[in-house]
């Protein structure tokens, strides 16, 4: 009885014995407007309606209002309602329990399968890890793809973008690379996608065996833009969790793209002013928050890919140039090999692994530089060659390029359930160029 009275008074001078209540003042679009509670931004608040509540996060201040974005619906809130400060940040459970299941991109559990067991709380808000803590990226991982491993060899920790307009085939590799990725874990954040393409993203080309050691977070695009924004933060903890225990996570978002717009959103609502295509200063701050978070660790390693959908194919784009800049290379996908019915409709010169010299062998990079030389030399000459105006003979390298291509884009064109290890990609390769 002591004991426990001592630990009471302990607790008494850090402990809240009055809950300070603030009024909504207005509300203007997605955005509410507080007088008062005290609260520091980022801060999680609920606000009291007639028959329901929400909860809220701090976004900014306005004439010492607060300004805050909720977090669901806003259901019966009316001018006057009670406000107050939880003085807490978003977090999300995180452990093996989450392994098979999809929860919302607030993390809570949307597959009805009841709660998610053998989970630790962890703020979805993580500093990137100290670039002297990481280890250094030596060795390639399998992505089953054999464009990928055998052109674009990513390593164990690498980050990677698939740049692609819509409808391109964007969500369809990444299913692949989820099912013939040699990681543990499988961490997949689905940002902003339209309703009809969650169901089929997860069983049609995930499937049963490859949704069994992934976690997919989703958030649609009708959610409201702070869920869909932190989506992307949650998917990045439970990634962070699992690199944490050791162990070697693929992380796949889909997309940057309408993370940056939410953002925006989120931007516009505070006051933030305008710039580069109508994306405010936020946008560009948040992404490298977000990217730098993931990669190699002191013990596992998250290997990151991001999908981002470049508007109009065009590969300018303020937020396609900016993660371009972030990441460790890019994977360009062409609509006019989709059209021609190229799967994965991968372009190989346009696209680049910062790491491939790294994790690829002297006779895979060999292997790699002579196929991507034929390619080249073939698009030169492919107008030439449609028309009949190139002459056999004329130049002996092309005339190789010619004869090589076809055996070399049968080795690039899969079916989705066309899986292949690494080891036969390059092989194969090998055999093809002859080195």
């Amino acid at each position: 009885m002591e004991q426990t009275l001592k630990a009471f008074v302990a607790q008494l001078p850090t402990a809240t014995l009055v809950k300070v209540y603030g009024k909504v003042t207005k509300v203007i679009g997605m955005t509410v407007e507080s007088s008062g509670p005290l609260a520091s931004l980022g801060d999680i608040c609920l606000i009291y309606g007639q028959r329901s509540q929400c909860r809220a996060e701090v976004i900014g201040f306005r004439e010492g209002n607060l300004v805050l974005v909720p977090l669901g619906e806003l259901g019966d809130i009316g001018p006057g309602a009670d406000v107050l400060a939880l003085h807490t940040r978003l977090t999300v459970n995180c452990g093996a329990g989450l392994l098979g299941r999809i929860v919302d991109g607030l993390g809570q559990p949307m597959d009805g399968l009841g709660p998610i067991r053998d989970v630790v709380a962890r703020e979805i808000e993580q500093l990137p890890i100290d670039p002297l803590r990481r280890r250094r990226i030596e060795h390639a991982v399998q992505t089953g793809v054999r464009v990928i491993d055998g052109l674009l060899t990513v390593g164990n920790g690498q980050r990677v973008g698939i740049f692609a307009g819509s409808g391109v085939g964007k969500s369809t590799l990444l299913s692949m690379i989820a099912r013939g990725t040699a990681a543990d874990v499988n961490v997949i954040a689905l940002v902003g996608e339209r309703g009809r393409e969650v169901r089929e993203f997860i069983e049609r080309d995930l499937g049963e065996e490859g949704l069994k050691r992934s976690v997919v977070v989703v958030a649609t695009s009708d959610q409201p833009a702070l869920i869909r924004l932190k989506a992307a933060f949650v998917a990045t903890a439970i990634a962070e969790h699992f690199r944490d225990e050791g162990l070697h996570v693929n992380f796949m978002m889909d997309s940057v793209t309408r993370f940056a717009m939410a953002q925006r959103e989120v931007g516009l609502a505070a006051g933030e002013p305008p710039t580069a295509r109508g994306y405010t200063p936020s946008v560009f701050a948040a992404m490298p928050k977000l990217l730098e978070r993931t990669g190699p660790g002191e013990t596992g390693s998250i290997t990151a890919f991001y999908t981002v959908l470049v508007d109009g194919d065009d590969m300018n784009d303020p937020i396609a140039d900016t993660v371009r800049g972030i990441l460790d290379g890019h994977i360009v996908l062409s609509r006019k090999l989709a059209n021609a019915g190229h799967f994965p409709a991968v372009d190989v010169l346009s696209s680049v692994s910062r790491l491939f010299s790294t994790v690829a062998d002297k006779r895979h990079q060999s292997a790699a530089q002579l196929a991507r030389t034929w390619l080249s030399r073939f698009r030169d000459v492919e107008d030439l060659l449609r028309i009949g105006a190139y002459r056999s003979g004329s130049d002996v390298d092309t005339d190789m390029a010619i004869a090589k291509v076809p055996e070399v884009n049968a080795l690039l064109t899969q079916g989705t359930d066309d899986l292949t290890d690494m080891s036969s990609t390059i092989e194969t390769l090998g055999q093809i160029t002859g080195v």
